[in-house]
């Protein structure tokens, strides 16, 4: 900020504090919001009411000025006179309020000969005294990296912007009432763990200095939650924060919100009616019913069925390689990844190598909504293995504009099984590969006491910021920013 404008903002500053005024009072009077004034015009009549709110436009006319103020919900125009104001009050609000100031205004309501509602200003108050020049919007912030590091600037100027995160509130909302109506239990469990688990992800590390021990900071939500089917209740979820020390790009975050829900007794084709459900209500109350979203230039309908598609099967036609083989090696899958000219990394084992080849041939292509069912074991630590193809597991994954939109389960409750699995993911933990998972042996010791058939499912807010056709740092409120 030039210090030419600093100290022109100070003087004004300056001369209202001078003339009594206190530039950040504690208390305001503010009788309505300004779109109910528009709403209730006829009902409010001709009665002294106060409003507040900040200035968006000032119009000096030499013995009248013009204004604008908003508020959360709207503007609405204000009308200063002379004749209707003491003169030194007027001629402190015309030296000394500006665009970006608050202030609280008192008078009667009119409509000007356009038919714009209007209040006759008969005495003000200053709010809080604005010192920064808050840009036009106009020129605005146009900078992407501009815009995420002043994001309350980005909500203040652009209406679109501000309009997206009531509609993120509507689809956390929606899910949470969709499960209510289903007789979930909405729980909050622990955000520090001494053990990661329930996903594949490089962890955060944090330290308890009351406890003087290093905690993880939750990648998942799932374990704790199975728990709690052991414990006895039957359907639960949760809604919160998790957190994967992993890269930024148009899909990931180190920190999202993140939603998990079991069911007890329930299986998979239970799983897939109830989420196809969800998404359903999902994405009608955010789309206002349209069920109809843009991925890039392409339209995507959700009101079609879901069409299902067989891993092992899309994966032999796209990558040429049958998973099913009983004789595969780690070299079948790199050869094809340096054919397709796919980078991988040396410690990657089997699993993560077919990860990739899925993730970098075939998910790109799945544009219309789908779910893709029966993934191989040796990626699924925690599903149950498909009692026809012990190679397969029951799990699903809703997928759309090439994106993976969630992820489902029948849940693997059998201890000993567990137990090999963890133990195979540390083989991979061993040779290098950050994001295999560990052994969670409180949890395994949960599970030997008993742990109902169930359905499992997860998504994130991922989801939102695809339906609405940006990437996720933009459907972020706050995005982590690098420090300048």
């Amino acid at each position: 900020m030039r210090s030419d404008i600093l100290e022109t903002k100070l003087t004004k500053l300056n001369n209202l504090k001078k003339n009594g005024l206190d530039p950040y009072p504690s208390q305001v009077k503010k009788d309505f919001s300004n779109q109910k004034i528009k709403e209730d015009f006829d009902k409010i009549g001709e009665r002294e009411i106060y409003l507040a709110g900040r200035v968006r436009s000032l119009r000096p006319m030499g013995r009248s000025t013009f204004c604008h103020i908003e508020d959360e919900s709207g503007k609405i125009q204000l009308f200063l006179n002379k004749n209707n104001i003491k003169a030194d009050r007027y001629k402190l609000f015309v030296k000394n309020i500006e665009i970006g100031d608050f202030i609280q205004v008192k008078g009667i309501l009119f409509k000007t000969k356009t038919g714009e509602i209007t209040l006759r200003v008969t005495d003000w108050k200053i709010l809080s005294k604005n010192i920064r020049p808050i840009p036009t919007e106009y020129y605005g912030l146009k900078d992407k990296e501009q815009i995420l590091r002043h994001r309350y600037l980005d909500l203040l100027l652009n209406k679109e912007t501000k309009e997206l995160f009531y509609k993120k509130n509507i689809f956390w909302q929606t899910i949470r009432e969709f499960l209510f109506q289903k007789n979930f239990l909405e729980v909050q469990t622990p955000v520090m763990e001494h053990i990661p688990g329930g996903a594949e992800a490089e962890p955060f590390i944090t330290h308890h200095n009351a406890l003087n021990q290093d905690f993880y900071l939750r990648i998942s939500l799932e374990l704790a939650l199975k728990r709690l089917l052991v414990g006895g209740y039957e359907k639960v979820f949760e809604i919160g924060k998790v957190f994967r020390n992993e890269g930024i790009d148009r899909e990931h975050l180190q920190e999202f919100d993140h939603m998990e829900f079991y069911w007890a007794y329930a299986d998979l084709e239970m799983g897939k009616e109830l989420v196809q459900k969800l998404f359903y209500a999902v994405v009608s109350a955010v789309t206002d019913g349209k069920l109809v979203t843009q991925c890039g230039k392409e339209e995507i309908n959700w009101k079609k069925k879901w069409k299902e598609i067989d891993y092992f099967e899309i994966f032999q036609k796209e990558v040429g390689i049958d998973l099913n083989q009983d004789n595969l090696k780690i070299k079948d899958f790199q050869d094809k990844a340096q054919e397709l000219k796919i980078d991988y990394k040396k410690e990657y084992g089997q699993g993560r190598m077919i990860d990739l080849l899925y993730k970098k041939v075939i998910r790109p292509q799945l544009i219309q909504p789908v779910l893709l069912t029966g993934h191989p074991l040796i990626i699924s630590p925690l599903a149950k293995k498909d009692p026809q193809n012990p190679k397969k597991v029951l799990r699903f994954q809703p997928i759309a504009c090439g994106s993976e939109l969630g992820n489902a389960f029948s849940e693997l409750n059998d201890p000993l099984e567990q137990r090999k699995r963890f133990e195979e993911q540390m083989k991979l933990r061993e040779k290098g590969d950050k994001e295999a998972q560990m052994i969670d042996n409180d949890f395994l010791e949960a599970l030997e006491y008993g742990m109902p058939p169930a359905f499992g499912f997860g998504m994130s807010e991922r989801f939102f910021s695809i339906l609405m056709n940006k990437s996720i740092r933009e459907t972020t409120i706050f995005p982590a920013i690098k420090r300048k």
